[in-house]
């Protein structure tokens, strides 16, 4: 098995859904990987790689209880040698942009074959970047865009939160009195992925709840965009 270590690489699962989640485990199983554990909540999937220390993660964003962003910050950041292969059903940029900023080394769309997730394991296990086709070039570009910038701000100087395009969306539509499903209909996206960019929007602004949020983006005339 290719690795930095003579025996298996260590892999931890973590997706909420138990059919996927138990399938992609028992493919990498049988691929030859040692899948040591897996979790189906974020809180969890913290906890469990704390105690097993996997080499390869591999996750999922839309999480009960923590977003995956989240999840990958905080253990990439306790544990210098994991590496994260992001799962996900998602191919939007601000996604792909959001994991790879919190540290993944790699980002697969759920639509890969097993022949593909398995060759992503092994070649994140070793260090190497590894994209769905297309989301690749998204992230290049991104890094050209960022080292093209001026430099930022001397600290004094006050900064605007940056959202993202699709939270700056589902904002403008909070700020409409829209619902949550109705946001995600009108959006094609899922329920959990409005609250999830609602929370990092609040994390963001340093807000406490939507009555605030909503608030923040009539003064800002977000409402009438």
């Amino acid at each position: 098995m290719t690795g930095t270590t003579a025996g298996p690489v260590r892999v931890m699962v973590v997706d909420d859904h138990p059919m996927w989640r138990d399938a992609v485990a028992r493919d990498l199983d049988a691929a030859g990987f040692e899948v040591i554990a897996t979790a189906g909540d974020g809180p969890q999937a913290v906890r469990r790689a704390k105690a097993t220390a996997p080499q390869v993660l591999v996750l999922d964003l839309n999480l009960p209880g923590m977003p995956g962003v989240q999840v990958c910050k905080e253990l990439v950041g306790l544990q210098p040698g994991l590496r994260v292969l992001v799962l996900s059903a998602s191919g939007e940029h601000a996604d792909v942009l959001e994991a790879v900023k919190s540290g993944a080394t790699g980002y697969l769309l759920k639509s890969a074959s097993t022949e593909e997730l398995v060759d992503a394991v092994r070649r994140t296990a070793v260090g190497d970047p590894v994209f769905t086709p297309g989301l690749a070039g998204l992230v290049l570009g991104e890094y050209r865009r960022l080292a093209s910038e001026p430099a930022p701000a001397a600290p004094d100087e006050p900064k605007a939160p940056q959202l993202t395009e699709r939270e700056t969306e589902v904002l403008r539509l909070v700020a409409k009195g829209l619902s949550y499903k109705q946001i995600a209909e009108r959006l094609v996206i899922s329920h959990r992925t409005v609250q999830n960019h609602v929370q990092n929007t609040l994390g963001k602004l340093q807000l406490h709840n939507r009555v605030e949020l909503v608030r923040y983006a009539i003064e800002r005339g977000l409402d009438d965009a």
